[in-house]
């Protein structure tokens, strides 16, 4: 009979590939990770791993049911948290994600006031990049995520929260006087600084500037082939740059009080419409969970003191 203590053993060594900090993670030794494992393939009649020295790999089939292992360990997680959570909204543990473009410009306001409003909550945060949320949301490691919509996956659900519109952050001494918005036909690619690949950010400002090219009337090869110069880990970063007359960027409002702290920094919105990306939660289609996100994203426009984003925001974003 397959267990799910088998299939939990199988995912963390999915995830770590290697036995040993896969026995960690489980908290149990070495022999009796592999142990399991090896009855588990017994059990189907088939191998799943190659155990080669030094490192781990698995089989076709050992890949298959690994994510087929994924969906059923989400499934059971879920089905507890049917039994703990009923009644009680936002009680107990949540294991919430957050992307780092986010993450420190919305939890010193959230948390204080999720601490107040419902004090038998206990948070387990992660903060990472985007793709590695949404990974560990399916494997039931995470149970909601925060993070720039759309996601494309018929087997997550999404709540807009609000529109995080896009400034012009460039050095003071080339920023032309007066308040009067700048085009986005006036961003040149080629001057953007902008984080490394993997953030999310960086893909929604080169997407922008793709769009705002094209409609200047500039060929799309010639944006596509106009790469940003320079890649940071963190908006940080990227503001000193700007701030040591390196180039440009785009910076989201929710971090401009956070970080543009430099006279030596200006910051200019876009003429209308403003280009700007649609922040929400995000969590798995079976969750039994859905009453706790509602509560929890209510919590977050109203600590950061925002407007809600359009309830048709998500279908307008995805159509455009």
């Amino acid at each position: 009979m397959i267990t799910l203590k088998q299939l939990r053993y199988l995912s963390a060594l999915a995830r770590l590939r290697h036995f040993g900090r896969a026995a960690q993670d489980c908290a149990v030794t070495q022999p009796a990770l592999s142990m399991q494992i090896r009855e588990l393939e017994r059990e189907i009649g088939v191998d799943l791993v190659e155990r080669r020295p030094g490192e781990v790999a698995f089989t076709e089939a050992g890949r298959e049911v690994v994510e087929r292992a994924d969906l059923i360990l989400a499934a059971a997680r879920d089905l507890v948290d049917v039994a703990r959570h009923r009644g009680r909204p936002l009680s107990g543990a949540l294991r919430f994600g957050v992307i780092p473009t986010i993450a420190p410009y919305v939890l010193p306001r959230v948390l204080p006031a999720l601490q107040q409003r419902y004090p038998e909550l206990t948070l387990d945060m992660r903060e990472t990049q985007t793709h590695v949320l949404l990974d560990e949301l399916s494997r039931g490691q995470l149970d909601v995520v925060m993070l720039a919509l759309p996601v494309d996956n018929p087997d997550l659900r999404a709540k807009p929260l609000f529109e995080d519109r896009f400034l012009l952050a460039l050095p003071a001494k080339r920023a032309p006087r007066g308040d009067a918005p700048v085009s986005p036909r006036d961003v040149d690619p080629s001057e953007l600084i902008l984080l490394e690949e993997g953030h999310c950010l960086r893909d929604q400002a080169l997407a922008f500037c793709a769009v705002s090219r094209r409609d200047a009337g500039v060929p799309m090869s010639s944006v596509s082939a106009t790469p940003a110069r320079l890649g940071a880990t963190s908006l940080a970063t990227v503001t000193q740059m700007v701030a040591n007359g390196y180039g440009i960027t785009l910076m989201p409002e929710i971090a401009v009080e956070v970080e543009l702290r430099d006279e030596r920094v200006r910051v200019m919105r876009f003429s209308a419409p403003e280009p700007a990306r649609l922040i929400g939660l995000v969590w798995r289609r079976t969750s039994p969970r859905v009453a706790d996100f509602m509560a929890l994203g209510d919590v977050i426009v109203d600590a950061l003191g925002v407007a809600p984003a359009a309830p048709d925001a998500l279908r307008r974003l995805a159509a455009s």
